[in-house]
């Protein structure tokens, strides 16, 4: 592994699918990936313990730093939590950041917040049906990251920010956290709508991008340096 992290594969929904996660294994040798980002639902419909862990551990073999947030599908929470850890008992470079923080290799911070994001500050989290937090949550758990000025940071979220580029059904409080923190990079699921999700936008300093679903066998793979954005499929 190598001692910073500057191309970092990024996905959403992987939805089960572990086979796609295999098929990326040509994939990051031949695009010189360092880091691998998952955001949304990784485990399909009613997920159990086992779907979890075929993901994680077809992840685990790609034997790279990897971060990931659950979708508001992966219900009910202890299920994914547990996994989530037992898995990074097993490979280290394994990290879940649904409302925290891990740090790469080179100085980059890894974060996010996992579920859908909901702006109302009066809505009461959900973690048995469906993961949907309050917005003032997520801006609770990232808190910490004003402790973390000098590190250049990516943010993962499941839910897309409020804003013209990426369509309508987004959240106003993941774009102000991606305007307070200025990330040099943030990751979002798409909103699961019809159409192409490989999209991309500038939100103040920072680029946001929606990779494309791998259970469709979509990734995108960025470039920390320069921001530039390749795309490409494993079906």
């Amino acid at each position: 592994m190598r001692k910073y992290v500057r191309r970092v594969l990024a996905a959403a929904n992987v939805r089960g699918e572990a086979e796609a996660i295999e098929r990326l294994a040509q994939v990051v040798g031949e695009a010189d990936v360092d880091a691998i980002a998952l955001v949304g639902d990784l485990a399909g419909k009613n997920p159990k313990a086992e779907d979890y862990r075929r993901v994680f551990k077809a992840l685990g073999r790609l034997n790279l730093p990897s971060f990931f947030v659950p979708g508001p599908g992966d219900a009910p929470v202890q299920e994914y939590l547990r996994e989530a850890y037992n898995i990074e008992v097993v490979f280290p470079f394994l990290h879940g950041v649904h409302g925290t923080f891990a740090f790469s290799p080179g100085y980059v911070v890894f974060a996010g917040m996992g579920g859908t994001i909901e702006d109302d500050p009066d809505f009461v989290r959900e973690e048995t049906r469906a993961l949907r937090y309050p917005g003032w949550e997520a801006e609770y758990r990232l808190k910490v990251l004003r402790e973390l000025k000098d590190y250049q940071k990516v943010f993962l979220f499941a839910t897309p920010p409020a804003h013209k580029g990426l369509g309508e059904q987004g959240s106003e409080e993941v774009a102000e956290l991606i305007k307070t923190f200025s990330p040099r990079l943030a990751i979002v699921a798409g909103p699961n709508l019809p159409g192409p999700d490989q999209k991309h936008e500038t939100l103040g300093s920072t680029l946001v991008v929606m990779p494309g679903s791998l259970a469709e066998g979509d990734f995108s793979v960025i470039d920390l340096h320069d921001l530039k954005i390749e795309t490409g499929n494993v079906r």
